[in-house]
């Protein structure tokens, strides 16, 4: 009995049902099967597990491989089959199929169809990765281009205002609140453009409740050019501010986010005015 034990554990029965083994080792397994009941219905066992699994997990042929295999099931029938004769007492001994060709089928497709999906997985997941990287190094260049094309805009601003001979350049310096303070501005009264150039603005970085505010001196009265941050680290060095046609002076004081209305002079920070005989007594 430990033969036949050590029989049915080997594994020759699964391969006998997938027909994998070799001639001789058919004849072993079907007398065996003969000689032994543990073996056929150990036999029958696989290969009804094996029908169960193929037959959940089957696919569907196509038209080749179907008449293919119904080809090679009409020789295999032929070649099984055992026929009685009339001179001969022989006896017919039933002998348990490995399994129908189609059965067969249906568990190579099974392997092939395990096999190609375990590769697709494979394939679907390295080309997700791929995927990523060359999305995240997509994200990488274009935010590079981005901020190398916005260095190169400042520039050419910059270098726009200082060649234009239509901008008129003056440097506002500090008061007694700020006394160090520097703001370099660039207005050109034909086009009516006011830049303030953020690289040589010498003040204290703002809070987030205070923004810094430009005004213009026209014929004594302010007017709002618009607001601007000191930010540390900012490589920001050109910014225009709202248009203006004529003014006599320009200053900036510190103001709630978002601008006022009028100046707060006691919060003056930097002032300039242009030396002309219309602004040297104000």
């Amino acid at each position: 009995m430990e033969d036949v034990k050590a029989f049915i554990e080997s594994g020759i029965l699964e391969l006998y049902v997938l027909g994998d083994i070799t001639a001789a080792e058919r004849e072993q397994v079907e007398a065996m099967v003969q000689e032994h009941p543990a073996v056929k219905a150990e036999l029958n066992e696989v290969e009804k597990a094996l029908e169960m699994y193929a037959s959940v997990n089957a696919m569907e042929p196509s038209a080749h491989q179907r008449t293919k295999i119904l080809n090679s099931l009409v020789t295999n029938l032929a070649d099984d089959n055992t026929f009685k004769t009339k001179n001969t007492e022989a006896t017919v001994v039933e002998l348990p199929l490995a399994a129908s060709n189609t059965t067969n089928f249906y568990k190579y497709a099974f392997a092939a169809s395990v096999a190609l999906l375990l590769g697709s997985i494979v394939a679907i997941y390295g080309l997700n990765n791929k995927l990523e990287e060359k999305d995240a190094a997509l994200v990488a260049a274009s935010l590079q281009n981005q901020k190398f094309s916005k260095t190169v805009d400042y520039m050419d601003n910059e270098l726009g205002v200082f060649r234009d001979s239509s901008y008129k350049v003056i440097r506002l310096k500090g008061t007694d609140n700020l006394p160090t303070g520097s703001l370099l501005v660039a207005w050109s009264p034909a086009k009516q453009k006011v830049m303030i150039d953020l690289k040589s603005l010498d003040m204290p970085v703002n809070d987030k409740d205070h923004q810094y505010q430009l005004w213009a001196l026209v014929n004594g009265k302010p007017v709002d050019l618009g607001v601007f941050d000191k930010i540390a680290g900012d490589t920001v060095t050109m910014q225009e501010m709202k248009s203006i046609a004529s003014a006599q002076a320009f200053a900036v004081t510190r103001e709630p986010r978002g601008g006022s209305v009028n100046p707060t002079m006691s919060e003056m920070m930097i002032i300039g005015q242009f030396e002309t005989p219309a602004t040297k007594n104000l």
